[in-house]
């Protein structure tokens, strides 16, 4: 009795221990799902991470595309002032020309692809006190102030060397300038007349300050034209007038450039600066600017 009474409580103890380690079987799905748990956890950390790196890629490009933004608007402010430094009000759609905006001013840039506003009359107009080969009274004779002053001084030192000059022709209307134009078009031709003469608008004489000037001994038969460069008067113009303000607008062998033939006659007032760094250059007033329009 005593035997089997120690028996019961030795089962009874192997009992009681395999309950407190429990079933294998349950501790590997612990620690499997623990595992798991582990594995989530360490995953969930670099999500974390990918997410932010994606934020910051989204807002480094939103940064990219505000700086590209910008850029953009910088270009365009800038080509906006180049245009305002061009002189240009605007470009009228019935013809392509370019419209000045500063008609009135010595640095007033016109030629073929720009045009002065329309029904534009300069101010200040006077007769400059020099030998005239208009009759008095025509408008030929006037020039904007700026530009009378200094052909008197131009003519002045001229004289005092020996040369005689005479002013023939300065400021012209539009309607005297649509005048000449379609006459040399219908004498002499469309190409022709583009060679020599400006279309109504584009002409350097209604700003008032280009003058054509001649050599006093001139005959009807010489005047204006291209042998005036073998003459005295011809040669001291081409190599003095730039200490006056003024310069020879249509040079020889630039036509290509200006759009017009040689002209010796045909002087520009443009101020005594930018007409000496145009004629040490050797320049246009196109290539002085550095655009054609």
């Amino acid at each position: 009795m005593q035997k089997i009474y120690i028996a019961s409580i030795f089962l009874i103890g192997l009992f009681l221990t395999a309950c407190q380690q429990g079933d294998p079987n349950t501790n590997i799905d612990e620690k499997e799902q623990t595992t798991q748990q582990e594995q989530q956890a360490d995953q969930s950390v670099p999500k974390k991470e990918t997410a932010k790196t994606e934020e910051q890629d989204n807002a480094s490009d939103g940064s990219n595309d505000n700086e590209s933004a910008k850029a953009d608007d910088s270009t365009n402010e800038e080509d906006k002032q180049k245009e305002i430094d061009k002189h240009i009000a605007k470009v009228e759609k019935s013809t392509g020309l370019h419209v000045v905006d500063n008609p009135e001013s010595p640095e007033v840039y016109v030629n073929k692809q720009r045009t002065l506003p329309e029904g534009y009359v300069p101010p200040n107009l006077v007769v400059p006190d020099v030998s005239h080969y208009s009759s008095e009274g025509s408008p030929k004779r006037q020039l904007q102030k700026v530009a009378a002053d200094a052909l008197e001084q131009l003519f002045a030192e001229a004289d005092q060397q020996g040369i005689g000059l005479v002013a023939v022709s300065g400021y012209r209307s539009y309607e005297r300038q649509k005048q000449i134009y379609e006459s040399a078009v219908a004498n002499k031709g469309q190409e022709h007349a583009d060679k020599f003469s400006a279309r109504p608008g584009t002409s350097e004489h209604q700003t008032g300050l280009a003058m054509d000037v001649a050599s006093a001994t001139e005959t009807a038969a010489t005047l204006l034209e291209q042998s005036f460069k073998q003459t005295d008067a011809g040669a001291w113009l081409a190599e003095n007038a730039h200490n006056f303000g003024f310069i020879i607008r249509y040079p020889e062998g630039k036509n290509e450039i200006t759009g017009y033939n040689y002209e010796p006659w045909h002087i520009r007032y443009v101020g005594k600066e930018i007409a000496t760094e145009i004629y040490n250059k050797d320049i246009t007033l196109e290539e002085y600017f550095g655009y054609d329009y």
